[in-house]
């Protein structure tokens, strides 16, 4: 019985994991694709969010990428929870719900600028946060090369993610910084997917 259970459990954790594939991938998929629709966008200057500012063409496209990404992430997260040891699942759930922040908060909308900003920083913070937190567990559980990845990717992203604050070309640091992160999450998805990851009896 115990077997049946813990092979169900399995079952129910790779399923949950496919959330950390199809949340990023419906994600990045969204804005690089609309951000060659709208005349005069620049991708390396203006934000992911311009394109689901309130009134934007293609705004109910990047809002469901967006709700995409906010509903498959924290399901990830449980499956993450399952899989690894460490507060790592909490911050991907947090950049998760975050992001649906960003989404019912947009540009130009009814909340202000300033309140989607404030959701937006911290799906950054705690997206950066998690390949972070997750490389101490990884590297108890022998994952050598992922525990080196993981603290390269956060410590990238972060990076590129705070520079959006300071520097001209700060669409394309935002791209480069969230898409560091959604690897991440792809990664460790596929590897929970694959059996790779695993508590210690």
């Amino acid at each position: 019985m115990a077997t049946a259970e813990a092979w169900q459990h399995g079952g129910t954790t790779r399923r949950l994991a496919i959330g950390g594939v199809v949340g990023p991938v419906a994600f990045v998929t969204a804005w690089a694709v609309l951000g060659t629709r709208i005349p005069g966008y620049d991708p390396t200057t203006d934000a992911i969010s311009r394109l689901a500012a309130d009134g934007a063409p293609d705004q109910a496209w990047m809002t469901a990428g967006f709700v995409a990404f906010g509903v498959g992430v924290p399901l990830f997260a449980i499956a993450l929870r399952d899989a690894l040891p460490g507060p790592a699942w909490v911050t991907a759930a947090a950049t998760g719900i975050a992001t649906l922040g960003v989404a019912a908060l947009p540009l130009d909308g009814w909340a202000g600028d300033p309140a989607h900003a404030v959701a937006a920083g911290i799906g950054y913070v705690t997206l950066a946060a998690t390949p972070l937190l997750a490389a101490g567990p990884l590297g108890d559980l022998g994952h050598r090369r992922a525990t080196v990845a993981s603290r390269v990717i956060g410590i990238a992203a972060l990076a590129c993610l705070a520079g959006t604050t300071v520097a001209d070309r700060s669409g394309l640091l935002q791209r480069m910084g969230l898409t560091l992160g959604d690897l991440w999450l792809v990664a460790a998805a596929v590897g929970i997917l694959r059996g790779g990851y695993g508590r210690p009896a």
